[in-house]
């Protein structure tokens, strides 16, 4: 399955830059039927992908360009958003144009395929993944879960302190790892992301009453305004003038209440934020059951069970 991964997510494309090796190689992955990548170059007018292997043009004609395209269900914009990225496929046929000059038919609805076949149809709830971001809206991220597979994270999904969109946590192109949170009767995948994030205390463990931190403004609401500390610990400070979201904020913790989660905090002072936070993963094995992020003795629990 290592050779399922998301479109672009290795670095090496496995293509050789000389032109002999790549026709060694191409031939060998055409009789084993072995996934290749490499970057897309051009998509003319009638769709068709021309890829970079290096000495010898690869083409995808429309219909090999994903799943769906031929039906109708998958539209060309999925095919024309490809150029300047990196894409999967498998190499159908070698042949020669009417100049005599080599060229690689390429296949990347083979690979997805492919990638169905062997890696998503095994896949279960609570089974945790890598995954690239291929695209934001208001609603979620969506990203690519195989060779150009795609399934959804939403947004209340990714993190469990609130942003007012994915582009606040992630950016396309970016690598993650994520949970299959739900596999429905059509076999679309939905994906969540918060519970790698580290549970109420494992976050708050590195702060203390009486320290001054950054944050960042996630809300600002009549009664105080919300400081997220880290993408799963967010805490209350008291309401400042001229805070907007989005803010750098320096605040100063005046207490940490377990059986509330809550942190009460001071804004210090605010700065224009210059780029996206980063987060740490605090689960790292292959698999998850159950997820309680709040601490035993708190009033409230969140908890969220993957079977």
């Amino acid at each position: 399955m290592n050779e399922y991964y998301p479109e672009g997510f290795k670095k090496e494309t496995y293509i050789s830059t000389s032109g002999i090796m790549n026709l060694t190689t191409l031939i060998k992955a055409k009789e084993e039927g072995s996934i290749l990548q490499s970057r897309v170059i051009m998509c003319d007018s009638d769709r068709n992908m021309t890829v970079d292997l290096g000495g010898i043009k690869g083409i995808i004609p429309r219909e090999e360009g994903a799943i769906g395209i031929k039906e109708g269900i998958t539209k060309d914009i999925a095919l024309i958003s490809r150029v300047g990225r990196t894409v999967c496929f498998t190499v159908t046929d070698i042949v020669n144009d009417n100049s005599g000059k080599i060229y690689a038919l390429l296949s990347r609805k083979n690979a997805q395929q492919l990638c169905i076949n062997n890696k998503i149809s095994f896949m279960s709830v609570g089974d945790i993944i890598d995954a690239k971001i291929t695209h934001l809206e208001n609603f979620g991220a969506f990203c690519d879960i195989g060779c150009g597979n795609i399934a959804l994270m939403p947004i209340d999904l990714i993190s469990v302190s609130r942003i007012s969109h994915p582009s606040d946590r992630f950016f396309v192109g970016q690598n993650i790892k994520a949970i299959v949170k739900s596999i429905d009767e059509m076999g679309r995948i939905t994906l969540s992301h918060k519970e790698l994030l580290g549970t109420w205390e494992e976050n708050v463990e590195r702060y203390s009453i009486g320290q001054t931190v950054s944050g960042i403004v996630r809300s600002v609401e009549d009664y105080g305004v919300f400081v997220e500390l880290t993408p799963n610990l967010a805490g209350l400070a008291e309401s400042k003038e001229n805070v907007r979201v989005g803010d750098l904020a320096s605040v100063y913790i005046k207490n940490i209440i377990p059986q509330k989660m809550k942190i009460k905090l001071i804004i210090i002072d605010t700065f224009e934020r210059a780029q996206r936070p980063e987060f740490e993963y605090f689960y790292h094995g292959e698999n998850i059951k159950e997820f309680m992020y709040s601490p035993e003795v708190s009033e409230k629990e969140i908890y969220t069970r993957f079977y």
